[in-house]
């Protein structure tokens, strides 16, 4: 994954909030890395100017 690609959200590892829940199916684009206990996440923008973090293996290239 590298930053400037297009990614779309498929699955949730986690329990998280209700408004990281409605990201699932959405598509966004990589900003960054976020170092994390578990990995290496990424932090990925999506159309309404939010953000949040995702582990590799919960999104997928579009």
């Amino acid at each position: 994954m590298e930053i400037g690609q297009k990614v779309k959200v498929f699955r949730l590892r986690d329990r998280v909030s209700p408004l990281i829940v409605k990201k699932l199916g959405q598509v966004g684009i990589i900003q960054g890395y976020k170092v994390t206990d578990g990995g290496i996440g990424v932090v990925v923008q999506f159309d309404d100017n939010s953000s949040t973090w995702f582990f590799e293996d919960e999104i997928k290239p579009v």
